[in-house]
């Protein structure tokens, strides 16, 4: 686990002068600076990691090959909820992660390259035109974790196809970072009337939302797919059940989301204590090395916790939106998962 929950938590607090509040500005400005430049300058790193780990091990079942990508995983992880800006240009986010897959698109893109051994993989602008669905850290799942994949074509196009997947994560985080770095941080920074943001008000929506968003999509998609229904549970649609980094993927998500609360109610205290208590608990909830899958949801005790990790998360999204909201006088408005 990256850090620990208290301090991360309540580090925004200790930045400010003793017996001050947080006013909008300084919210904002800590979280571009501290959390969002940062998390996308890790994304990029892990990225080039992975990718240098590609060129000396191709294997699937290397060691520093998975770690590399699971490094990579996290980093994404850590700002996948931040839906706005260069992430979202040219389906950038959906190149780097394409999940939910509700129609194995992923396998089906990969099976065909392979079946093919499309020479696209030894071109990176040809292998920008291929599906998306085969081109980010999902892709490498299958092919670092699932026996259908590991063993499929030659070695030698595997690996190309590998190194295709990694080049091309590499391409698409240093483009994020770089539009990040050379422009939309400062349209965060300095909004105005003739700008994508006119106010700071309006900029600290859109972190609200991202807040809001991340919450959303843990709860429901990370949490509840494997959940199903009491009837009809789906274990199998668990994210990076392959590599069983289910549950993993959650208290990283729930980790990252925590700092963001904390900085968003530095100005109300009781709702910021309230967060810190209700993601401490979330993420304990989350932690459970016997299941690291939600396998468990297929049994009546297991499904109940896993219910009882999705309401921990549920709730705190209710504590976002009934509590922070009209305390900051901010509404979620149009979320980011509306419509998906």
């Amino acid at each position: 686990m990256r850090r620990i929950l208290k301090p991360a938590l309540f580090g925004i607090l200790m930045l400010l002068p003793l017996g001050a509040q947080a006013d909008m500005r300084s919210v904002i400005e800590h979280t571009v600076q501290d959390q969002i430049l940062p998390g996308y300058q890790a994304l990029h790193n892990h990225a080039q990691s992975l990718q240098l780990a590609t060129e000396s091990h191709c294997a699937a079942a290397d060691p520093d090959l998975r770690t590399a990508w699971g490094g990579m995983m996290d980093a994404w992880t850590r700002v996948s909820h931040l839906r706005f800006g260069p992430s979202e240009v040219d389906g950038r986010a959906f190149a780097i992660a394409f999940w939910p897959d509700p129609r194995s698109k992923t396998a089906k893109a990969l099976n065909q390259l392979m079946a093919d051994l499309d020479p696209a993989v030894a071109n990176p602008e040809t292998f920008e035109e291929v599906s998306v669905a085969a081109r980010g850290l999902y892709a490498l799942e299958f092919m670092l974790y699932d026996p259908a994949f590991t063993e499929q074509a030659t070695p030698e196009y595997r690996c190309a196809l590998i190194r295709a997947i990694a080049t091309g994560l590499v391409d698409s985080s240093a483009v994020i970072l770089s539009e990040w770095g050379d422009g939309y941080a400062d349209i965060l920074l300095n909004p105005a009337e003739d700008g994508a943001y006119r106010s700071e008000e309006e900029v600290f929506q859109e972190l609200f939302k991202a807040l809001s968003t991340g919450l959303q999509f843990t709860a429901e998609t990370r949490v509840g797919r494997p959940l199903g229904t009491f009837d009809r549970p789906r274990p199998r649609r668990a994210e990076l059940r392959r590599s069983e980094r289910s549950r993993h993927q959650v208290i990283v998500a729930l980790e990252e989301l925590s700092e963001l609360a904390a900085g968003l109610s530095a100005d109300h205290p009781e709702i910021a204590k309230r967060f810190a208590a209700g993601f401490e608990e979330a993420i304990l909830l989350a932690a459970d090395p016997d299941d690291p899958v939600f396998a468990s949801v297929s049994d009546i005790s297991g499904r109940l916790k896993v219910e009882i990790l999705q309401q921990s998360i549920e709730r705190l999204r209710e504590i976002l939106v009934m509590e922070l909201g009209p305390a900051i006088g901010v509404g979620v408005g149009f979320n980011a998962l509306d419509g998906d």
